[in-house]
C-alpha cells in the first residue's frame, strides 16, 4: 500500500519569466463615447509600478537551483531591458528556506518589491514534521511556475560506486554506513530526492544518515571534501561540476533520459521505480498590490515566450514549464495533498 501511495504521489506532472515593456502595466484601450464619437476617451489610468530598485531572493546559498534560477531571471530582465528599475539577487540561506519564510510571511506581507523564487520545499517544509515551518505558499502570492527540471543523485569523482544499484546494496547492508548530503533541511526536497530511491530499494529511510546544508553549493562542497558519500538534489545544478570532472551521477528521477545528460540512466532502467520532478516559480508577498501582480503577470508570461530565456533555459539543462498565477496557485494545492502522501508513507508528516 505504501509503495502505491508514492507511486501516486510521484508522478505528479508540474508544469512550469520576464521580457516586457513596462507599457503591458497600463491601460490605454479607447472607448467610444456616447453618440458614436471615438474621438472621446476616459481618463486613463496607468500604474506607476515599478518606482525603485527590485530584489529577487534565493532563500539558500549560493551556487543552488535557486540562486541559479534567481539569478537568470534578473539577467533575462536585464538584457531584455523589460524591468526599468534595477534588480538585484540576494542569498539568505537557512532551514532549506523556511528561515526566509518566517521573516517573508511576517515583515514583507506588503513588500511589492521583494519577490523570491522556490521549489517544492516551500510545500514540504510546511507539511513535515521535523523542522516544521509554519508558513507556506498560503502566505504569498504565487505569480508563475518557470521551470521543470529533475532530482538526480550523485558521487564524488573519485567514488567507487559507478551506478545505483551498488550504492543501495551498500545502504541496505547498512544504512547508517554511508552520509547522505542535501542542500535543504532534513525532510525536504533533498532529502526525499535522496531516499526515494532507498525507500523504494527496500531500505527503511528513517535509517538513512541525512546531512543537510544551507543549499545546494554547500552540499556540493562537503560531497567534494569528503564529509558526505552521497548527494541527493537536482539534476541541472549538477551540470558544471560533471563538466568539470568533479562528481559523477549515478541515476536521475526521470521519466527518461534527460536531453543533455544522455549518457547518464534513469532510476528506473536500473530497477528502481522512483520519479521525482522538481518545479521552479517566483512568488511575491501575500497582500501584493494589484498593479504589482499584473505587471509581474504580464511580464513574466513574455519573458518565456523571449529568445533571451529560452537560451539561458538550455544552457542550464532546465525545461520552460509555464504557468500563470491562477494555474500555479491551484497546482499548489493539487501537490501538497500528494505530497502529505509521500510524506505520511514515509512517516515525516506533521
Amino acid at each position: 500500500m505504501m509503495n502505491r501511495m508514492i507511486n501516486k504521489a510521484w508522478k505528479v506532472t508540474t508544469v512550469g519569466v520576464l521580457a516586457a515593456s513596462l507599457a503591458a502595466c497600463g491601460s490605454t484601450a479607447k472607448q467610444p463615447a456616447a453618440g458614436g464619437d471615438a474621438a472621446q476617451t476616459p481618463a486613463q489610468t496607468t500604474s506607476k509600478y515599478p518606482e525603485k530598485a527590485i530584489t529577487l531572493v534565493a532563500p539558500s546559498g549560493a551556487g543552488g537551483g535557486w540562486d541559479m534560477t534567481a539569478r537568470t531571471i534578473t539577467k533575462v530582465l536585464s538584457e531584455t531591458k523589460a524591468v526599468a528599475k534595477p534588480m538585484s539577487v540576494e542569498n539568505k540561506p537557512g532551514g532549506g528556506g523556511s528561515v526566509f519564510m518566517a521573516e517573508y510571511a511576517t515583515k514583507d506581507v506588503k513588500d511589492d518589491y521583494k519577490l523570491f523564487v522556490s521549489s517544492p520545499p516551500i510545500l514540504i517544509n510546511h507539511i513535515k514534521k521535523e523542522g516544521n515551518s509554519p508558513y507556506g505558499y498560503a502566505d504569498t502570492t504565487p505569480l508563475a511556475q518557470l521551470t521543470k527540471d529533475y532530482g538526480a543523485v550523485a558521487v564524488a569523482a573519485n567514488s567507487k560506486y559507478n551506478d545505483l544499484k551498488s550504492l543501495l546494496d551498500d545502504m541496505k547492508a547498512d544504512p547508517t554506513k554511508l552520509t547522505v548530503a542535501g542542500g535543504s533541511a532534513p525532510g525536504s526536497m533533498d532529502h526525499v530526492v535522496a531516499i526515494l530511491p532507498a525507500f523504494k530499494y527496500g531500505i527503511d529511510p528513517k535509517k538513512v544518515k541525512y546531512v543537510s546544508y544551507d543549499g545546494g553549493g554547500e552540499a556540493v562542497t562537503a560531497l567534494l571534501g569528503g564529509n558526505a558519500d552521497v548527494l541527493g538534489t537536482d539534476a541541472s545544478s549538477l551540470d558544471q561540476y560533471v563538466k568539470a570532472g568533479k562528481i559523477k551521477i549515478l541515476a536521475v528521477a526521470a521519466p527518461q533520459r534527460l536531453e543533455n545528460m544522455k549518457d547518464v540512466p534513469t532510476m528506473k532502467e536500473q530497477g528502481v521505480d522512483a520519479e521525482f520532478l522538481i518545479w521552479r516559480g517566483i512568488f511575491g508577498p501575500k497582500n501584493m498590490s494589484a498593479d504589482a501582480k499584473k505587471y509581474w503577470e504580464d511580464t513574466l508570461a513574455k519573458m518565456v515566450e523571449s529568445d533571451q530565456w529560452k537560451k539561458e533555459v538550455a544552457a542550464n539543462n532546465w525545461q520552460t514549464d509555464y504557468k500563470k498565477s491562477d494555474d500555479f496557485k491551484t497546482f499548489l494545492a493539487a501537490q501538497e495533498t500528494q505530497l502529505k502522501d509521500v510524506l505520511t508513507a514515509l512517516g515525516m508528516q506533521k
